[in-house]
């Protein structure tokens, strides 16, 4: 059991990873946030809080993914939408 956890939390911590590189305020900011979360939890050892805090590291996932995708609407929304009315 605990190496399916282990294979899950480095999966986790890729994933948030990768999305932290369009991070606003950097990716260096973010891999330093990151791995001080993960750092505090590291010698947890009940598998339920662990499972916790995966499904808070998806939920984190899922909000930044949404931060992505605002994001990256409002810059479309800019470039064929102007702020002009007639």
């Amino acid at each position: 059991m605990a190496n399916s956890l282990r294979s899950e939390v480095v999966k986790l911590y890729k994933n948030l990873l990768y999305l932290g590189r369009e991070y606003p305020k950097g990716a260096d900011y973010f891999r330093s946030r990151l791995k001080a979360a993960f750092l505090k939890n590291k010698d947890e050892r009940d598998p339920e809080k662990i499972k916790q805090l995966i499904a808070r590291g998806e939920f984190v996932i899922k909000e930044l993914e949404a931060l992505y995708f605002l994001r990256k609407y409002r810059a479309m929304k800019q470039r064929y939408y102007s702020d002009d009315k007639p």
